[in-house]
């Protein structure tokens, strides 16, 4: 339950709608309640009518000879019924029917019209009831499952290397709709049935204090053998809900690897590795169905006993006189464990949803209590960058494996400076853009922009001023037009095309069937490879920052259109600063600078010339590439 608190900040947000519901709650059971005291009424009714008739019938004579008054008789069997002990409703209408006296047949009948009032005021205060609490847990739903999104996107790029996206789907599927449970069915439940047995009781024990002792005895045993379940259940749930993540974790990389496994011929290899997680799955669920299952029949046994504890008792003390019972004590207890049925028997349904919405609740407080690594400062400064970059004897390693990435990179770039990083792969190239755009922070070191310390900016500020294209490119199932202007703070189609043209697309994308509202896959899975990577140049090019970073963006589209993007380019970055990543030489295109990564450190620095000049690494990599291309033809 300690883990369910987390969930009281929305209760507090809706308390109004949550206390109106308990009202609804308390008034629904309190008209139901009294139900059995009426009929309990109107048996006592019927009673004394057939005593009336049989009495006619065989009048008893008085010792002087003269037969008993009627009066008299009447008097002893109302001195039977306790009226005192019944609710007020109850005793004004039991008095209004005593002082209008109309025939049985009427008196019946009103009684039943009375019965059928109480069940409709009792169903519509349970209709308002419904709508206040199960309404209110539809909104807390919304907001949780807002605040959970609005955390993942302040995650930062290490702990999304560390969890899968299935798993992250499961939490905020699976686990916020048993949170749900609890919020809305299980607090109107609970409720409820406290209610329920609270009224009961109350009048039970008013009526007869000891025959309401033998017809409740059974219930300990009950709430016993909840409490050695429930330990069960909430362990139980919680082993389950991991294996679900694990099952949605499968099937979203099946999904999304659809075309590796059919090109790998692996269906049925991936099939067996569902099948595996899916058959664990269900035996621990089948395996909690049948303790929940040890619930009904308990409840069942439970309530049939005391039913049998009250018709028996009650009528051996109705038989022999004892403690004032009459037939409609008996009736009215019945009525009560009738009433009591469904609310015992929720004790179980309702704890086991608290159970596994606290199992929910502490896989999702796990998430929502992980600190982003990279924050805010305190006082953010907002800054209009101008493009000067230094780097400063930055090392890193990357936490979740411990590679170091980066040893002792110093590097000054001026404002409009070209700059090219090339290296093999894993020479660090990517964790330089990743932590000039703050993805990461310097295990050592300081990276400043202007002068000024990233971590003193306002991060989202600094990420809006930078345009970056990463490695991995990503389109949104969305229109060509939308994944080109996602940057964008409002549409604009004219800088759309632009950056199209600049990114050398524009005319692929013309030659769609809807142009620029052609609608792209899950993924850009209906375009190619480089059709990706220019759309996702162009969604750099539109924002038109100060600084641009390149991150091997053109390594799927051949060498004419990588020339024609990369002279679109040299027009495009005038007066930018510019950080192209790459691990292809490009020796059609004069960059400023050209820096040479090896193993996380420069090991050489200066323009294409100079660095062949040197004979060394470089001409090493320019020359090896320029063996593969004549290899190729």
């Amino acid at each position: 339950m300690k883990h369910l608190k987390a969930v009281n900040k929305y209760f507090w947000k809706y308390r109004w709608r949550f206390l109106l519901g308990l009202v609804f709650i308390i008034l629904s059971n309190y008209f139901r309640i009294l139900t059995p005291q009426v009929t309990g009424y109107v048996v006592n009714s019927v009673e004394k009518e057939l005593r009336d008739s049989v009495i006619n019938k065989n009048s008893a004579p008085s010792p002087d000879g003269q037969a008993i008054p009627q009066a008299a008789i009447h008097q002893t069997i109302q001195d039977r019924k306790d009226t005192a002990n019944y609710d007020i409703l109850v005793k004004k209408f039991i008095r209004g029917m005593d002082k209008a006296r109309p025939a049985f047949g009427a008196k019946v009948a009103i009684c039943g019209v009375t019965l059928l009032l109480l069940a409709l005021v009792g169903g519509f205060f349970m209709f308002l009831m419904r709508q206040t609490i199960i309404v209110m847990s539809r909104h807390i739903e919304y907001d949780q499952k807002k605040e959970i999104y609005d955390h993942y996107q302040l995650l930062d790029t290490n702990f999304y290397k560390v969890h899968s996206t299935g798993d992250l789907m499961s939490r905020m599927a699976e686990d916020v709709s048993r949170v749900r449970m609890f919020t809305g069915p299980a607090v109107m439940y609970l409720v409820n049935l406290l209610a329920t047995i609270a009224f009961s009781l109350f009048f039970m024990l008013k009526k007869d204090a000891l025959l309401s002792l033998y017809v409740l005895a059974p219930l300990p045993i009950l709430a016993i053998t909840i409490y050695y379940v429930n330990n069960i259940i909430h362990k139980k749930s919680e082993h389950i809900q991991a294996l679900l993540s694990n099952l949605t974790t499968n099937a979203q990389e099946s999904y999304s690897g659809i075309r590796v496994i059919k090109s790998f011929v692996q269906e049925k290899a991936m099939l067996r590795f569902f099948t595996h997680n899916s058959e664990e799955y269900r035996k621990n669920a089948v395996g909690l169905a049948k303790v929940e299952s040890i619930y009904f029949p308990s409840m069942g046994l439970m309530i049939g006993l005391s039913t049998l504890l009250a018709i028996m008792i009650g009528g051996l003390y109705t038989i022999y006189g004892r403690h004032s019972t009459d037939l409609g004590t008996i009736t009215e207890f019945v009525i009560y464990i009738t009433m009591l049925t469904f609310p015992v028997s929720a004790i179980g349904w309702v704890a086991s949803i608290i159970q596994r919405a606290s199992a929910s609740q502490k896989r999702l407080n796990e998430f929502l209590d992980t600190v982003p690594g990279i924050q805010n400062p305190p006082v953010p400064l907002e800054h209009r960058l101008q493009g000067n970059i230094s780097f400063e004897h930055v090392d890193f390693t990357y936490p979740n494996t411990g590679i170091n990435a980066l040893k002792d990179f110093h590097l000054e770039v001026r404002k409009g400076e070209k700059v090219v990083i090339i290296g093999r792969t894993g020479s660090g190239k990517t964790t330089v853009a990743q932590l000039l755009l703050r993805m990461y922070d310097p295990t050592r070191g300081h990276i400043r922009i202007d002068g000024v310390d990233l971590r003193a900016l306002d991060l989202q500020d600094l990420r809006r001023q930078i345009s970056y294209t990463p490695q991995d490119t990503f389109l949104f199932s969305d229109t060509v037009t939308g994944n080109i202007q996602f940057g964008l703070d409002k549409p604009d189609e004219e800088k759309v095309r632009l950056a199209a043209r600049y990114a050398s697309v524009d005319k692929e994308i013309e030659g769609f069937a809807a142009r620029y509202d052609t609608m792209i896959g899950e993924r850009g899975v209906t375009l190619s490879g480089g059709q990706k990577q220019r759309i996702s140049i162009a969604r750099s090019l539109v924002k038109d920052p100060e600084i641009v970073v390149f991150d091997d963006c053109l390594s799927a589209v051949d060498a004419k259109t990588e020339k024609e993007i990369l002279e679109n380019l040299h027009q495009y970055l005038q007066n930018k600063t510019a950080i192209i990543i790459t691990h292809r030489i490009f020796s059609l295109v004069d960059f400023d600078r050209i820096i040479v990564l090896e193993e996380g450190r420069i090991v050489e620095t200066g323009t294409h010339r100079e660095l062949l000049a040197l004979n060394g690494y470089y001409t090493y990599l320019y020359e090896q590439q320029q063996q593969e291309k004549e290899d190729a033809s």
